[in-house]
């Protein structure tokens, strides 16, 4: 029998990766995950309630004590755009770094429509904090996790164009996000009516990970800096690729280029 079939696993996460998860509000998806991986020590579960997720979801007590029981560990009071410098999350590298339905809040509960522009550049700005901080608490083949809906007004979020200005590219958008692929999650409002339900309707997951190197469109240059080696070795290739040992990744233009001049 193979290693890898003794693996637990549900959908993007198993047990041997390090998971942080972030902006939880009854816990019940981190509650989900622990449970089909029979352990939680390897997860991290936040929230940026001071401990007043207890108060405002109804089984957000059982959860945490359940995840308590697991071994995860449970940090309230984390926000996204400076949980970098948390004290107890400080030098700590995650494989996987959840976001679930990101929302900002609102300002006015009179004027709660996504629609408003104010209420879109709030939205932006907590995804842009959340990118900026994953990225740099991310293994160097981690992945940052969003999941979101898919239709008007949350496509006005341009979360791709925010996700490239942190430094990240996308690997997949994992389309058709299911609530039911996660047993037990409850998917509950983190404004207003905090413990009801909301309308899932279409959504993505979105797996990011981090530009390691320069943009696919920097190929053009890396091609032209190997040929300049080139003019200055007699031997072919060899001087090339010393000159690129510690960067032979796929992910470097020059090593793209260099494959393709070696072949």
């Amino acid at each position: 029998m193979e290693l890898f079939s003794l693996e637990k696993r549900i959908k993007h996460y198993s047990r041997s990766q390090k998971i942080l998860l972030v902006g939880e509000g009854d816990f019940s998806f981190p509650v989900c995950l622990a449970r089909t991986f029979g352990s939680a020590t390897s997860m991290v579960a936040t929230s940026l309630d001071a401990e007043g997720v207890k108060v405002k979801y109804s089984k957000a007590l059982k959860n945490l004590m359940e995840l308590e029981n697991m071994g995860c560990k449970i940090f309230h009071g984390v926000d996204v755009h400076t949980m970098l410098h948390h004290p107890r999350l400080t030098r700590m590298e995650f494989d996987r770094i959840v976001f679930n339905f990101p929302h900002a809040g609102y300002s006015n509960f009179r004027c709660s429509s996504e629609k408003k522009k104010h209420h879109l550049l709030l939205h932006q700005s907590l995804v842009k904090g959340y990118f900026k901080s994953s990225r740099e608490m991310l293994t160097r083949s981690g992945e940052i996790h969003m999941t979101l809906k898919t239709s008007y007004p949350y496509t006005e979020w341009e979360i791709e164009n925010l996700a490239e200005e942190a430094g990240l590219f996308l690997v997949k958008e994992e389309k058709e996000f299911s609530v039911g692929d996660y047993p037990g999650y409850l998917n509950k409002r983190g404004a207003g009516k905090c413990d009801a339900y909301f309308h899932v309707g279409e959504v993505s997951t979105f797996r990011f990970a981090k530009r390691l190197y320069p943009p696919a469109a920097s190929i053009d240059i890396a091609c032209t800096y190997l040929e300049s080696l080139e003019m200055k070795t007699s031997k072919k290739g060899y001087k090339i690729w010393r000159s690129l040992k510690g960067f032979q990744d796929y992910l470097n233009p020059y090593y793209h280029c260099l494959v393709g001049r070696l072949d």
